[in-house]
């Protein structure tokens, strides 16, 4: 005879996975069958159209375009370098912002939290690169 510990288990294991697969079974409502609290921003799709039209430009940078010279690779390494350093105190999201260098001339892309570490960053890019070599493109998404 089996050890009824062991049935005992196998049995618990399959009720869970039974109702983990069940829950919510013929609910057609939204988010039926689950535990997660919906808020309005979370029910918005994300619409990027603006942003991807603009990115298909031809005069817009994206990583892609990145200098491969070793000066332009400098100088982004530099400025990362300055934005990722632990007593920096940037965001997660300035720390990512995109740094694109093509012949010496920065471009700064993406969102930042506060308008402290858009002035901030681009006086990195700015001490880094040279006063006018600098193209300020961040967004401020507090």
């Amino acid at each position: 005879m089996k050890n009824p510990k062991h049935l005992h288990y196998v049995f618990t294991c399959a009720v869970a996975s039974l109702l983990l697969t069940t829950s919510g079974c013929g609910d057609k409502r939204p988010g039926a069958g689950t535990t997660a609290t919906s808020t309005p921003a979370a029910d918005k799709a994300a619409d990027n159209t603006g942003k991807n039209t603009r990115d298909r430009d031809d005069t817009t940078l994206t990583a892609g375009d990145q200098g491969n010279t070793p000066g332009d690779r400098e100088i982004t390494q530099k400025i990362r370098r300055a934005l990722t350093s632990d007593s920096s105190g940037y965001s997660m999201t300035a720390k990512n912002v995109k740094i694109i260098t093509v012949n010496g001339k920065v471009s700064l892309r993406g969102p930042v939290k506060t308008t402290a570490e858009k002035t901030g960053i681009v006086t990195i890019a700015k001490t880094v690169a040279g006063e006018g070599n600098v193209d300020d493109q961040l967004e401020v998404k507090g």
